[in-house]
């Protein structure tokens, strides 16, 4: 009896260590990509699929790794912590190279110039110079975000998980504008014709991905791969996909 219980846990515990063999494998032949994916046309989800502009980049960036590409969708905010602790390969995710995240990782180089634009409701005659005071709809953990509270100093910024979810709060009046980045401003307005985007841009700034920091091989394999991309047209092609 003690030797069938011994020869139990044997196969127990070889059957343990085989699982746990292949899940690291099966970790390892993926790329996770975090992301938020209420960021059209960038990001946003078709049914139980995300698409757009960044899945297709970091669909590009996989096949150049040899890996399975793996989308996790969490709040904009916790991306850096995802992408430096290690739970995500890499951010791709409609990111400005910023001084504050350069602390924690690292950036490949840019593959879209982008701005931080105005929206208000269709009817409404504010114009940016008009938002000091106001309250303005950001997503948190933004650049956006970081615009607004250095620029309107006697504005009440009111944090969001998204742009979708300000502009609802737009159209309930519960804001009196949102500023966030022009492309999904502009696919903002597109779904929602009670709102207009301004025509003044507020900033001039850049999108890139994000490793942790020291992640060589991947930043190389990425830089690589935009570098292919911008050569061979295959990145216009992506942009006139998903920006009409």
């Amino acid at each position: 009896m003690k030797k069938t219980v011994r020869v139990l846990a044997l196969l127990f515990a070889i059957i343990m260590v085989a699982t746990a063999f292949t899940g690291c494998q099966a970790k390892k032949n993926e790329l996770v990509m975090a992301t938020n994916a209420a960021f059209p046309p960038f990001e946003s989800k078709d049914g139980d699929n995300i698409i757009g502009i960044d899945p297709d980049i970091a669909q590009k960036i996989a096949d150049a790794s040899g890996k399975t590409l793996k989308i996790d969708d969490m709040e904009f905010e916790s991306i850096i912590t995802a992408v430096s602790s290690g739970k995500a390969d890499m951010g791709v995710a409609g990111m400005t190279i910023d001084g504050e995240r350069l602390k924690n990782v690292d950036f490949s180089d840019t593959y879209y110039n982008a701005a931080q634009v105005v929206i208000v409701l269709k009817d409404s005659t504010l114009t940016d110079a008009d938002l000091n005071g106001k309250k303005i709809g950001v997503q948190t953990g933004t650049t956006g975000e970081k615009y607004v509270k250095e620029n309107y100093k006697k504005t009440t910024a009111s944090g969001f998980s998204n742009g979708i979810d300000a502009v609802l709060a737009l159209k309930s009046n519960k804001i009196d504008a949102v500023v966030i980045d022009n492309e999904t401003a502009k696919a903002l307005a597109k779904a929602n014709p009670e709102v207009k985007v301004l025509d003044k841009e507020l900033t001039e700034e850049a999108y890139a991905i994000c490793v942790k920091k020291g992640n060589t091989e991947l930043l190389k394999t990425i830089n690589d791969t935009i570098s292919k991309m911008k050569s061979d047209g295959s990145l216009d092609e992506i942009f006139a996909k998903y920006i009409k």
